[in-house]
């Protein structure tokens, strides 16, 4: 005889007293297991984060309180006014990032170019632009990505740097590193290409494989930039130590110092890691985060913590932002910005003739990803409508999922 299944509730439904079992598998939800019995108001809310609309009623019926029926028509009308405010809000956030991303490119470019001229009006600067990182940060409980963009074909310095520092505070957050040390951290990625200012600009821009002299030359960038700040006296030594050793690895095979495993501070490795993951984005073309993500996950994780690397891969998630997508319904798109559901994020899409360009929110719709597609699977007609070869940067998202 076939095992009847559990009866499904829906999560709106959760009180204290149930047992349930999550629709989910055990790598997608933070649980110890699928079966959870509810014994506080924490749980019903971290079940309600994981973007699932059911789940199974094992035990407890007795505690369910019956809900006087509402008119289907009212339940429609109130589902779409939440839905409508829900994409108004996206929006909302998704431009509210872009803006903060812009502001702090040119924020950053003042800071850089004062170093030498006004070093204390530069950190002052620098310490100010921190202050508002952390407090972007901080805006949400749990902060997601934006992809965000200068309307560049190539990444700049400054905007590797923001990207870079996005990364890495939000991996901080994750390994629950202090405030502090989220402040390093910020300050250390804003500065650790600062010394790339003195490689020439055909060897800092060059496509393809530098050659020997030009790799040694480009060695030297993380003490041109440490001794230009350290100078000063005025930089804080954690933040002086991710610029110097920004390409150190655990495995001692990084540079200047090939320092190895717990000689490298936590907040250092974790910029690293960062750095890394960045670096290999900007020398694809067209770039791919997806595929960035995986090359580091299979040919350069022994260079990095592997819980770190963990921490990375969950925050980015399958289709990291700026991601080319095939939905379920066959039309195209380019990650927006990631939710709590790593297979329907909020998508820029648009039909294969590249009609009906529109942001679509893949979670309320119930669509999911069905694969992520290379520039060259796209129709040509979606190329432009989804600028498939502009450059990718990261910011945090303001928006409370």
């Amino acid at each position: 005889m076939a095992k009847e299944e559990s009866p499904k509730i829906s999560v709106s439904k959760l009180q204290l007293g149930l047992t349930v079992k999550l629709p989910l598998s055990y790598t997608n939800h933070p649980f110890l297991f699928n079966r959870i019995e509810l014994k506080e108001a924490s749980q019903i809310e971290l079940i309600k984060s994981l973007g699932v609309t059911y789940v199974y009623l094992l035990a407890g019926e007795e505690f369910l309180v019956e809900e006087p029926e509402t008119e289907q028509s009212d339940i429609e009308t109130t589902q779409e006014i939440v839905e409508k405010d829900l994409q108004q809000e996206t929006r909302k956030a998704m431009r509210l990032s872009q803006q903060r991303f812009i502001k702090t490119i040119n924020q950053s470019r003042e800071v850089l170019g004062k170093v030498g001229s006004d070093p204390e009006g530069a950190y002052r600067a620098s310490a100010s632009l921190v202050e508002d990182l952390v407090a972007h940060i901080q805006e949400t409980e749990a902060p997601k990505l934006a992809l965000v963009s200068s309307g560049d074909i190539r990444v700049s310095v400054t905007q590797h740097g923001i990207s870079v520092a996005v990364l890495s505070m939000m991996i901080g957050q994750a390994l629950d590193l202090s405030v502090s040390e989220l402040r390093d951290i910020a300050l250390g990625s804003l500065f650790h290409d600062f010394g790339k200012m003195k490689v020439p600009e055909d060897i800092r821009n060059k496509r393809g494989e530098l050659t020997t002299p030009e790799l040694n030359f480009m060695k030297m960038h993380p003490k041109f930039g440490f001794d230009l700040l350290d100078k000063s006296g005025l930089f804080p030594k954690a933040a002086l130590n991710i610029v110097l050793h920004h390409h150190e690895y655990i495995d001692g095979s990084g540079y200047p110092d090939g320092l190895k495993g717990n000689k490298i501070p936590i907040p250092t490795q974790v910029v690293s890691l960062a750095n890394d993951y960045e670096q290999i984005l900007s020398d694809l073309y067209p770039p791919s985060p997806k595929v960035a993500l995986g090359y580091l996950f299979k040919n350069r994780a022994g260079k990095h913590a592997e819980p770190l690397v963990a921490v990375l891969v969950k925050l980015l998630g399958i289709y990291p932002p700026g991601t080319l997508v095939k939905l379920a319904d066959e039309s195209f798109a380019k990650v927006m910005m990631t939710t709590t559901s790593v297979k329907q994020p909020n998508v820029w899409a648009c039909q294969p003739d590249g009609s009906e360009p529109k942001l679509r929110f893949l979670l309320q719709e119930g669509i999911e990803i069905e694969d992520a597609v290379m520039v060259e699977q796209l129709p040509e007609a979606c190329m432009k409508v989804l600028q498939a070869d502009s450059a990718i940067s990261f910011y945090f998202s303001s928006l409370e999922l």
